[in-house]
């Protein structure tokens, strides 16, 4: 498969996964354009709620919650870095950032989840760490061809 046809098998699979997360976190089944801003709501606690389910003993939420909002992430970091559209982490982090606080902002104005500061700080990890893992894999691969 030459280089443009898998970088196009790669930016469709890419387009699909923002679908997907969307979809998950945006317009899910109580999605509605009858209350805008009504019923959405800010959480600016960090890890308030994580700290709560680790209190009651529910690990699997704590953790579906917590490493769910970096792992969701971490095909978009990976996706800036191997596309080449950022030439750092920090850039990618940033723009992480960015569609994390757009998706939190629909949440607020459809009223479709929480709008919390826990989900920006973790889905900017997991942006990070894709593209970490991307240039880390780079590195690896480029120091075997050289031997």
């Amino acid at each position: 498969m030459n280089k443009r046809v898998r970088k196009i098998i790669i930016t469709i699979s890419f387009l699909l996964y923002l679908v997907i997360v969307l979809r998950i976190t945006v317009f899910r089944s109580t999605f509605t354009l009858q209350h805008l801003c009504q019923n959405g709501k800010v959480i600016l606690t960090l890890l308030e709620g994580y700290i709560d389910l680790i209190k009651r003993g529910d690990w699997f939420a704590f953790t579906y919650l917590f490493v769910g909002n970096i792992v969701w992430f971490v095909p978009f970091g990976m996706y800036l870095q191997y596309m080449g559209k950022q030439k750092t982490l920090l850039h990618t982090a940033i723009y992480g950032f960015l569609f994390s606080l757009l998706i939190e902002t629909l949440q607020y104005v459809f009223g479709t989840g929480f709008s919390e500061l826990d989900d920006l700080v973790l889905n900017t990890l997991g942006a990070w760490i894709g593209g970490g893992l991307v240039k880390a894999g780079t590195r690896f691969i480029a120091c075997r061809w050289q031997e």
